[in-house]
Order: C-alpha cells, then sequence, then structure tokens
C-alpha cells in the first residue's frame, strides 16, 4: 500500500474512534440546521472506520477511495462551521482560529489520495 494511501487508512481510523470517544468534541462541528447531533457524529465515525478499513485491504481498497472521497467531501461543511464558529467566539484563541482556517483548504490533498487509491487499485 502506497504510504500516502496508509497515511489516509489511518488518519479516517483515528478520527472515527475520536468520534466515539469525545462525540460532543464533534456535535459542534455538525452545521446548525442538521438535526440529531450526536447521531450523526457517531455514524460519520463509523463511516471514518469503514473507509479506512477499505482502504487497508487490497480487495476493498477502490471502493473505499472512492468512499472516502464522498465522505471527506460530505464532512467538508462541519470543517466549515467549526470555522465559522471559531471565528464568531470571543473565546477562542488566535492559534486556533488559524488552525481551523488552514485546516480547510487540507482537505484537497486528503481528496486526491483518496482518489489516488480508488483509481490505482
Amino acid at each position: 500500500m502506497d504510504r500516502d494511501v496508509k497515511a489516509l487508512a489511518v488518519l479516517l481510523a483515528a478520527a472515527g474512534v475520536a468520534h466515539a470517544a469525545k462525540p460532543a468534541v464533534f456535535e459542534a462541528m455538525v452545521p446548525r440546521p442538521l438535526p440529531r447531533k450526536r447521531e450523526l457524529v457517531y455514524a460519520s465515525g463509523a463511516a471514518e472506520v469503514a473507509c479506512a478499513a477499505m482502504l487497508a485491504h487490497p480487495s476493498t481498497r477502490r471502493w473505499g477511495g472512492y468512499a472516502s472521497t464522498v465522505l471527506l467531501a460530505g464532512v467538508f461543511p462541519a470543517n466549515v462551521q467549526m470555522t465559522v464558529s471559531a471565528m464568531r467566539s470571543s473565546r477562542a484563541p488566535g492559534w486556533y482560529r488559524a488552525g481551523t482556517i488552514a485546516r480547510l483548504p487540507l482537505q484537497l490533498p486528503l481528496v486526491r489520495t483518496a482518489l489516488k487509491a480508488a483509481r490505482a487499485a
């Protein structure tokens, strides 16, 4: 398995486990209009773990790459919400605000890696 794909699988697995371990942290990222935030956090965490598992196995890597691409696009609004909330908060430190902004374009290399995994499988 390509090093970048392995790193993406590890990242997705860790994020998925974190969703289950600390759901309240992720609930704040769910865009305001969406209901049932806790359930969405658990579902997205499970999807991250499933994508990681599919990326890790050669026979499912193609589907894992495509599923990861869809997942990363689907959770992007949560990343935007996190940035909006940080910018509106008077309590958010500057480093945190900067981090939420920097995180947004970093989604693109993750999507590229997922697509690379799908196409190379």
